[in-house]
This record gives C-alpha cells, sequence and structure tokens, in this order.
C-alpha cells in the first residue's frame, strides 16, 4: 500500500475476529511508533503491550468507549515520561505523532486498530495509572486497540473540506 493511500483509507476498525496477531508484527507497529517525530528528538514515549484479558477486561471497566477490547488481539498503551520531554506537556503532542503512526503501521499490515483516547480525561489518566502500575513521571496518552478485523471498510468518505483551507493568513 502506497503512503498516500494508506493515509487516506486508515478507519477506526472496532469488531475483531479474536485471532492472535503475531508477536513480529506487534513489536514492528511498536517500533513504528518510536520513529514519530517528537520535539526536539526527545522522545518521550514508552509502549505497554497489553495481552492479558483481565488487564484488558479492566481496561474496559474504566473506559466508556473501549467495549473492543474484549475481542482485540492486543493493546498498546502509549506513555509519556515527564523527566525527557522537551518542554511542559509537549510528551502530549510527542506520544499523539506515535499514536497515529501506530495507527498507520497496523493499517499496513491489514489489521484493526482504533485510538483510544486517555488523555484529557482526569479520571481515565488515574485509573489507567492504577491497572497499569505507572511510576509518577509516567502519563498515559492513548490506548490503542489491535486485532485482527473481522471486515474492512471498502468506502472512501469524502472528508475534503476546502472552506478550511486559508492561505497565508486567516
Amino acid at each position: 500500500m502506497e503512503l498516500y493511500e494508506g493515509l487516506l483509507t486508515r478507519r477506526s476498525i472496532r469488531k475483531y475476529t479474536g485471532g492472535k496477531i503475531e508477536t513480529d508484527k506487534i513489536l514492528a507497529i511498536v517500533k513504528a511508533g518510536m520513529y514519530a517525530p517528537s520535539a526536539n528528538n526527545k522522545r518521550p514515549w514508552h509502549f505497554i503491550i497489553i495481552d492479558d484479558r483481565e488487564i484488558l477486561k479492566k481496561i474496559m471497566e474504566v473506559h466508556p468507549y473501549a467495549s473492543m477490547l474484549a475481542e482485540a488481539s492486543h493493546a498498546i498503551a502509549v506513555c509519556g515520561d515527564d523527566s525527557l520531554q522537551n518542554g511542559v506537556d509537549y510528551y502530549k503532542l510527542d506520544c499523539s505523532n506515535a499514536s497515529q503512526n501506530i495507527l498507520l503501521a497496523a493499517h499496513s499490515m491489514g489489521l484493526g486498530a482504533v485510538w483510544l483516547a486517555v488523555e484529557p480525561r482526569t479520571e481515565r489518566i488515574d485509573a489507567i495509572v492504577r491497572i497499569l502500575g505507572l511510576p509518577d513521571h509516567i502519563h498515559p496518552v492513548s490506548i490503542i486497540s489491535l486485532g485482527v478485523p473481522v471486515a474492512i471498510p471498502n468506502h472512501l468518505p469524502d472528508r475534503y473540506e476546502e472552506a478550511k483551507i486559508r492561505m497565508n493568513r486567516w
């Protein structure tokens, strides 16, 4: 798949077969996350690969949009390290870039993925910190659900909005 085509055809996939994704693919997806741009190349991210069904269940109990984890092969928690960031709250931006790379890498492999926001919801942050046992300087930004898709949508919605484009100034 060409990169531009992948950018336009990636969709949030929430229905999975329950099949297991191979470890080498999961690691390749995480590697793609590590190649995201970050402020001053600080790379303030850590990735927690989750395939423990009990942990996935606990996440579903605290995140209102995480029901797809019931059939997911894995989840990846993308976490920011405030001791490595370029400035206050930069880890949020950098980890968002890493999350997008993870989503695109999964799509390029024919896998299903969906982004679950943890930041900026305090109740979600606190719950994920507790579930994953994160130290004080590590903050959950997102969780990416990964699975073997039941189906891949073939409809390309028109999201181009010319009215949202300006040249040089507002």
